[in-house]
């Protein structure tokens, strides 16, 4: 509670179906099976942790708008392309 905020954290336990939350965030009444409620808790949290990544990465994005790949060196060289025609002989060819 205390990384995300009391909130946060209250509002995503109480929409786990079967979980009764109080303001202090103790846990006082459990319908169901315990097990499928810890998981529909980490489902609630597992939502919220892809905007706290995209918040968290905003900065570096917005200094990049055309994407980080323009910025980064080609690590594999490009193959050179002979742009001079190339002459074909048949000596040594067996006719």
């Amino acid at each position: 509670m205390v990384i995300l905020g009391p909130s946060i954290s209250l509002a995503k336990a109480r929409n786990v179906k079967g979980l009764t939350v109080a303001n202090d965030g103790t846990v006082v009444n459990i319908v169901g099976q315990p097990q499928e409620l810890i998981q529909g808790l980490i489902d609630q949290f597992v939502q919220l942790s892809g905007l706290i990544v995209k918040k968290t990465m905003e900065p570096l994005l917005s200094m990049y708008p055309d994407g980080v790949r323009e910025t980064i060196p080609t690590i594999i060289p490009q193959p050179q392309i002979n742009s001079q025609p190339t002459q074909t002989t048949t000596e040594g060819i067996n006719k």
